[in-house]
């Protein structure tokens, strides 16, 4: 009686051996799926965040003038879906009336609902044989305008010119520069190697 009563209670303890193991394998299994997803999950999230890859906006206005923004990147603001953050951007100015303006930035605001865009850091404008360059600028539809600051340099085939700001009427092309500081004086040089300074 003695070999029955020890193969029984080995068989209960394997039995409960292997069930518990069994329920421990597949809950653990069952947490571990869970953790996957979860993570899976959380990376799907961040791949699905506010990034927009090539972004590219275009639009004209009532006199037919066109307006093109590209960008290698843009990330919509969380609490201004109009509004988009753009990385290395690149705008066209397309002019019924006149010449294109081409600008570039590393950085740049865009509102999608009335066009306006704030270019920064590393700005660049050409239209024709002028060239501004600065670290800020603010761009609008609206006002017809282009107003650049800091650091504000304008070269053409004539001259080159250092300044505080410099704001310019896209349609009509009326330029004024000027200092912030009223006894500072804007910065003329002549690029003629015959001409004065």
């Amino acid at each position: 009686m003695g070999k029955k009563k020890f193969f029984l209670i080995f068989f209960f303890i394997f039995f409960v051996l292997v069930i518990t193991l069994f329920f421990l394998n597949f809950f653990l299994k069952k947490n571990i799926s869970q953790k996957i997803i979860d993570n899976a999950n959380n990376k799907e999230n961040v791949n699905n965040s506010n990034i927009i890859k090539n972004v590219n906006y275009q639009s004209k206005d009532a006199r037919g003038n066109e307006y093109i923004i590209d960008a290698v990147e843009g990330e919509i603001d969380i609490s201004n879906s109009n509004v988009i953050f753009l990385t290395d951007v690149k705008a066209l100015i397309k002019m019924n009336n006149s010449e294109n303006i081409i600008i570039t930035s590393d950085f740049g605001k865009y509102n999608i609902n009335n066009y306006d865009t704030i270019f920064s850091k590393n700005l660049i404008i050409n239209y024709l044989e002028n060239k501004i360059t600065g670290e800020y600028g603010d761009f609008s539809i609206t006002r017809n305008s282009m107003i650049v600051s800091k650091n504000v340099i304008y070269t053409n085939l004539e001259n080159i010119l250092k300044a505080d700001v410099i704001k310019i009427n896209i349609e009509t092309k009326d330029t004024v520069i000027y200092m912030h500081e009223e006894n500072k004086k804007v910065n003329i040089k002549s690029r003629n190697k015959y001409g004065s300074n």
